[in-house]
């Protein structure tokens, strides 16, 4: 279905966004005029999803609903035990409750914010091994998602028993959206079994990376995304997913493994947390148009319309000559805002400040994903300013044409036309201990 947008004034914006305390999640979604906030759970759900979500069995346990769920992930992941979750931060939750403790240290190719702060709260370390090819926005890569092998085996050596598990993540979305080729899955799958230590899949965007094997990685072009996706989970001992994003529904998570020792022991924490194994937080509607939503979302034709979208932002932003990291990503265009905004330092936080320019001149939201959500350094308190500084562009799924991408590339270069005039940033006065992005208060330094 569709709805009104309204626009809005300049004044009014300002008003707004220094009412937020220039944090763009504190806005009310009426004051918004194009939301590229997140891709997680604002798709636009199918004919066939709605329909679906009529035949919901809402029976507390064993609800036919669950075993429709379960058949599908089974099929298409080809991992065996399955609980449902009613978000991916959920099923992180759920399992890493079981499975870290204080002390240990979990690798992973950029962990997004909820997985590293389901590790650092245990107190645990989450160490990125992400290739060093991710570092430059321009150079284009296929697969910049990629594991460095080199990196993950120095932290394997470095730490014997001390690793649960290692996260790999498909896409990358810290690092831009950017996919992980089955050459790496396998090799990373195999010198962390080496080591005996498994592999947890993040999967909130596997169908996506699935498409980009195919179209990218030499012998996968005559395959299909199924089959694809079943070459990927091969190896790996779970799966934690999202299914806000590659199901395309408004809410939904699950765990998926091989694993008995994982499903019984992760079962003991699902059942306080999400409620009982056969619904773990969810309607029996959610888990019937979750299923349609992955079978759905496993076929070329679905992932080509969608990514051919974020393609047709990205050939505007390089009409504009705005840089991004490139190559275009399957989810959104991540623009790197320290080659935007660089008169802004770091201790400023560009990329946030990159965030409430584009508010304030067209009504975009969008959402830094760098210095701001790297939150402060667990042991010394001091802010990461060591990795990516980006303002990210997550384009929801079958929400938006072609004409409302194009309002926003003109939006953004308006504002990277006055960057020279950008010269201050942003500062903190209030933050919380932990995944501070979402509720920090904020000030704007150059009204000062």
């Amino acid at each position: 279905m569709v709805e009104p947008i309204r626009k809005s004034t300049r004044e009014e914006r300002e008003q707004w966004l220094r009412e937020a305390h220039y944090n763009v999640f504190q806005l009310r979604a009426e004051q918004v005029y194009i939301d590229l906030l997140t891709d997680s759970g604002t798709g636009a759900m199918s004919d066939r999803q709605w329909s679906a979500m009529m035949m919901g069995d809402e029976s507390y346990a064993g609800a036919k609903s669950f075993y429709h769920f379960e058949d599908t992930v089974r099929r298409i992941f080809g991992l065996k035990y399955v609980i449902p979750t009613h978000q991916g931060r959920a099923a992180e939750n759920v399992l890493f409750s079981y499975l870290v403790k204080a002390g240990d240290v979990v690798p992973g190719n950029a962990h997004f914010d909820t997985t590293k702060g389901h590790i650092e709260s245990r107190h645990a370390t989450a160490i990125d091994v992400t290739t060093d090819d991710a570092k430059d926005t321009q150079k284009e890569v296929p697969f910049k998602g990629n594991v460095s092998l080199e990196k993950l085996e120095t932290v394997l050596k470095e730490n014997p028993g001390k690793v649960p598990f290692m996260v790999l993540t498909v896409t990358n979305n810290t690092v831009g959206g950017q996919p992980v080729s089955m050459e790496n899955i396998k090799q990373t799958c195999e010198l962390c079994h080496r080591y005996d230590v498994p592999v947890v899949m993040d999967s909130a965007r596997f169908a996506e990376n699935a498409y980009f094997i195919k179209i990218r990685e030499p012998g996968y072009a005559d395959k299909t995304i199924k089959e694809i996706v079943r070459e990927m989970y091969e190896q790996a001992d779970a799966a934690t997913m999202s299914c806000k994003k590659d199901a395309i529904v408004n809410m939904g998570g699950f765990i998926a493994t091989n694993r008995k020792d994982w499903y019984d022991g992760a079962k003991g924490f699902c059942i306080p947390f999400e409620g009982y194994a056969t619904y773990g937080g969810l309607n029996g509607r959610d888990m019937e148009a979750i299923a349609v939503g992955l079978d759905e979302n496993t076929e070329f034709d679905m992932l080509d319309t969608r990514i051919r979208q974020v393609r047709h932002l990205a050939q505007k932003l390089d009409e504009y000559g705005i840089p991004y990291q490139r190559p275009a990503g399957g989810h959104a265009i991540f623009v790197d805002a320290d080659r935007v905004l660089t008169h802004v330092p770091k201790e400023e936080f560009p990329a946030q400040m990159l965030t409430c320019e584009l508010y304030l001149e067209a009504g975009i939201r969008a959402c830094e994903i760098g210095y701001m959500l790297a939150d402060r350094d667990p042991v010394t308190r001091e802010n990461r300013f060591g990795g990516l500084d980006l303002l990210r562009l997550a384009i929801p799924r079958r929400v938006y044409t072609d004409n409302h991408i194009d309002v926003v590339a003109a939006a953004l270069k308006n504002v990277y036309d006055r960057r020279e005039t950008v010269t201050r940033g942003l500062a903190i006065e209030w933050e919380a201990p932990l995944m501070r992005h979402f509720t920090v208060q904020l000030r704007m330094l150059r009204n000062e």
